[in-house]
């Protein structure tokens, strides 16, 4: 179970990106950023976190995110695919399941992860995140084209990268950091916009 936890940790922190392979274009008949609200995507994802007096920690896997309106399903799998744990997010609260069968339930995804991994993560937020739409408080700075290329938002800084020029083009990769202690890099493999 500690090891789980450890993993999960930083696994579940991570929502991001795994390494640099060539990974095909994004579909031509998907909306643009803009006119996506509920989503699925496919992502590999790597973190590393730091902490003073404490070794370093490091992990990578895959992510299936499905989100619709106030809802989410999350599966967070290793880097062979085997599941580790699965997430799932609604009005009524957050539960989340590992791979041994426990479940864990909270009032909020963000406090559930809190409360196993220890860590607090940016899950109420990482939806708008991932489209470039920051919180009231937030700063975003766009590119030469119109498209999120940096987000400063509640303590994090995010950075977009694309695979296509496209104006309207979802972001291929994202890199989320938390001071100096906690980076999350996110691949995205494949986005679909849910009806």
């Amino acid at each position: 179970m500690r090891l789980f936890l450890r993993r999960f940790r930083l696994a579940a922190v991570a929502l991001a990106l795994a390494g640099c392979a060539t990974v095909a274009p994004l579909p031509s008949g998907l909306p643009s950023r803009a006119e996506i609200s509920d989503f699925a995507l496919e992502a590999r994802f790597s973190m590393r976190l730091e902490r003073p007096y404490e070794t370093p920690q490091s992990a990578s896997g895959r992510l299936s995110w499905q989100h619709s309106g106030d809802a989410d399903h999350i599966l967070v799998a290793d880097p062979l695919g085997q599941g580790i744990a699965e997430i799932e997010r609604n009005a009524g609260g957050a539960q989340l399941r590992t791979s041994n069968g426990q479940v864990r339930r909270a009032a909020d995804a963000a406090a559930l992860l809190a409360e196993a991994t220890g860590y607090p993560l940016p899950l109420g937020e990482l939806p708008a995140w991932l489209l470039g739409r920051p919180t009231a408080s937030g700063r975003l700075q766009t590119d030469g084209q119109g498209r999120p290329k940096n987000l400063a938002d509640a303590g994090w800084q995010i950075e977009y990268g694309y695979d296509s020029e496209a104006a309207g083009a979802l972001p291929a990769r994202l890199t989320l950091r938390r001071s100096s202690d906690l980076e999350l890099r996110l691949r995205i493999e494949e986005w679909r916009s849910l009806p």
